[in-house]
């Protein structure tokens, strides 16, 4: 198999395939173009060969056709001289490189065809592989692509939406549990530990503090003339505790006397 045809063989490969198989494709493409390079610098130097060799053959027959023509100059010379016997064998000689000559250029022009295939050939090879180097990104681009997309259905594949959101539901479950409990344990404590007489006296406390706000709320509306002057002293005198009714009553009696 020539240079040309292996170079044919490693061109028509399938690339992707080879990247789909490779553990590294940047590296793998990365050898496949050293791999091209240094066939196309044997290939540079078996067509520079048959360059040479064209070449050779092109001297070899302009050699034999100036041999040919100086034996003919001689069998004119040894006519001249007389001597036909030294004119016929210089003429055999004449006819022996013109011979050699014609053979030789058939040979060249041959070879001269072989040689213009062999170079485009090589321009064609060099296209090619100038073309590999402009695909090499857009490969290597493809395949990061590939395998992400691959990652992302791996990962997607491995995570069950519905179990996220049930965790997510147990989760908030187990907080408001939680949550019932801290309060429960808080009435617990508050109501079965300590004791229980300053518990009572927080309560009536608690009322003492009620009073207050209402006595407070009668002054404001004497202030405001809603109520008789009496009518708060009265209040604070009684039972220590607003009653709402009486205080309506007042209210509708001084409106009364108003209207008046």
């Amino acid at each position: 198999m020539g240079i040309f045809d292996r170079f044919s063989t490693l061109l028509r490969s399938n690339i992707n395939d080879l990247i789909s198989r490779a553990e590294d494709p940047e590296k793998m493409l990365n050898q496949i173009l050293v791999d091209m390079r240094s066939q196309l610098v044997k290939a540079k130097q078996q067509v520079a060969a048959a360059i040479a060799d064209e070449k050779r053959l092109r001297d070899q027959a302009d050699q034999e056709f100036k041999q040919a023509k100086d034996w003919e100059n001689k069998a004119m010379l040894a006519v001249r001289e007389g001597r036909d016997d030294l004119a016929k064998q210089a003429l055999v000689r004449k006819s022996e490189h013109q011979s050699h000559g014609q053979q030789l250029e058939t040979t060249w022009e041959a070879h001269r065809a072989e040689t213009e295939k062999l170079k485009d050939q090589l321009r064609g090879l060099n296209d090619k592989i100038e073309e590999a180097k402009r695909k090499k990104n857009l490969l290597l681009a493809r395949q990061r692509r590939a395998q992400a997309q691959k990652r992302i259905a791996e990962t997607m594949s491995s995570m069950s939406e519905n179990s996220a959101f049930d965790a997510f539901s147990r989760m908030e479950e187990r907080i408001e549990q939680n949550e019932r409990q801290i309060k429960a344990s808080v009435e617990i404590e508050e109501e079965f530990s300590g004791d229980a007489l300053q518990r009572d006296f927080k309560v009536l406390e608690k009322g003492a503090v009620s009073s207050t706000v209402d006595s407070q709320l009668l002054a404001l509306k004497q202030q405001m003339g809603m109520l008789p002057a009496g009518s708060t002293e009265k209040r604070q005198i009684g039972a220590g505790k607003a009653d709402e009714e009486t205080v309506n009553a007042d209210i509708e009696d001084t409106e009364h006397k108003r209207s008046r």
